[in-house]
């Protein structure tokens, strides 16, 4: 088992930037306001020799009804079970408050150990709060500072000592697993972290009527029939000429980001309201990273016409995208489980094809066939001859093509050897990447 440390306090007392500094990279997002970090995250950390996991949680509210704040708290609560360390961070240069009193009694109830770190401990105006965290009863404060790094060997030999009473396991080692990185996109709204909820079998994210629950774009790893997803739950997409909130640009930022890195990405409709243009905007931009694409029709049991709305669906993409056909559409419901499976499938299915290689010889008699059957035009009587080609890579399935007059082959005929790679191997909605690579010319003057 891997150490795993939790740092839990009020809100806007640095743990994301904490969580930042350990993890070694801008993974939380950060702003002065409170209350920015919702879902807990989890990222492996490490301090000298020390590595361990590390967790962000939400700042803890004191309400316990069914309101947001509510169910961040009880995400926090989860941590605080799971963990087998607590940093307990309060603001130095604020001093000690009741909310802090408040929450020091509940984690003295918890049976895992506590450590408490005075944060922003830069400046001599920290001082008198460092000196108010000893009231707290968990021992002798760490004097920290997230945002430069003050305190961490401190931190360092707390937690070996913490470490090293726990039982080691014997070291295994582990096969590389092929870890498929799928992201679930879309509006706000559409049921991106219920429908992560329901591959997990856990309430690992926050849920609730609200729109935009969701700001990061929070990693967890799942197995679904002996193949492991990296599931990535992305913060909800509005247009950008309604984004004015400095957090949502940072979400959106983060969300796009998470596209650029996902292998598999999950466009997650709402069946309700149908494919709209910003729907449009979101799956363009994945298939011009050259991701695979898997369209998901949540909440299709509040559908009445069933039939109409999955062809209004397919016939929208097939205008939007005549050139990557075949983007397979999945009706499901995250709230009941209905279509899971299926949709798991088709993102199998979209990654397999997405990661597909051909043999160079069949190519290149699939080549000869297409040019025979359809050849390329003869701009100013100037012959173009497509010589050779060969598959320069996958992950989109990318070709390089031997041309003469290479830059004379209009897009067009691109387009007709693109659909038909698509169709003579097998290569539906995935993109397609051609590249036209200008050949010598044998009696050409140097």
């Amino acid at each position: 088992m891997t150490f795993k440390l939790a740092i839990v306090g009020r809100p806007n007392v640095g743990k994301s930037t904490l969580f930042n500094r350990l993890a070694g990279k801008r993974l939380a997002l950060v702003d002065d306001r409170p209350g920015v970090t919702r879902d807990r995250r989890e990222a492996p950390a490490s301090i000298f020799d020390l590595d361990f996991v590390i967790v962000d949680t939400a700042g803890l509210e004191d309400t316990t009804d069914q309101s947001l704040e509510a169910r961040m708290r009880r995400q926090t609560a989860q941590a605080v079970r799971e963990a087998d360390a607590v940093l307990f961070l309060v603001d130095a240069r604020a001093g000690l408050t009741p909310l802090d009193e408040h929450f020091a009694d509940l984690l003295r109830q918890s049976s895992t150990p506590v450590i408490v770190a005075a944060n922003k401990c830069e400046g001599n105006s920290a001082q008198a709060g460092l000196l108010e965290a000893f009231a707290l009863g968990f021992g002798e404060p760490i004097a920290l500072s997230g945002e430069h790094g003050l305190g961490i060997d401190e931190l360092y030999e707390r937690l070996k000592a913490i470490a090293g009473e726990r039982p080691q396991p014997p070291e295994q080692e582990e096969a590389p697993e092929d870890k498929i990185q799928l992201a679930i996109a879309g509006r706000p709204n559409t049921g991106k972290s219920t429908l992560v909820n329901r591959l997990l079998g856990e309430d690992r994210m926050l849920t609730g009527p609200e729109a935009g629950i969701t700001r990061d774009s929070i990693a967890v790893d799942c197995t679904w029939r002996g193949r492991t997803l990296r599931l990535v739950d992305t913060a909800g997409l509005r247009r950008r000429a309604r984004v004015e909130d400095r957090v949502e640009r940072l979400s959106v930022a983060d969300t796009l980001r998470a596209i650029n890195f996902a292998q598999v990405v999950i466009l997650l409709l709402d069946a309700t309201l149908g494919m709209e243009k910003q729907d449009l905007t979101i799956a363009r931009q994945v298939v011009d990273e050259g991701r695979a694409l898997v369209i998901g029709l949540n909440k299709w049991d509040l559908i009445d016409n069933r039939a109409l709305a999955l062809k209004q669906v397919e016939d929208r993409l097939l205008r939007s995208f005549p050139q990557t056909r075949g983007i397979p559409v999945v009706t499901l419901s995250a709230e009941t489980g209905r279509g899971v499976d299926r949709l798991l499938d088709a993102v199998f299915g979209a990654y397999d094809v997405w990661n597909k290689r051909l043999p160079t010889a069949a190519l290149n008699r699939w080549l000869e066939q297409v040019t025979a059957q359809h050849p390329p035009p003869a701009p100013r009587g100037r012959r173009i001859r497509l010589k050779y080609i060969t598959q320069a890579r996958n992950r989109p399935p990318t070709f390089a093509i031997s041309c003469s007059n290479a830059e004379d082959l209009p897009d067009s005929y691109l387009r007709y050897l693109e659909n038909a790679l698509r169709t003579d191997f097998d290569l539906p909605g995935t993109p397609i990447r051609l590249h036209l690579k200008r050949s010598k010319n044998p009696y050409a003057q140097e």
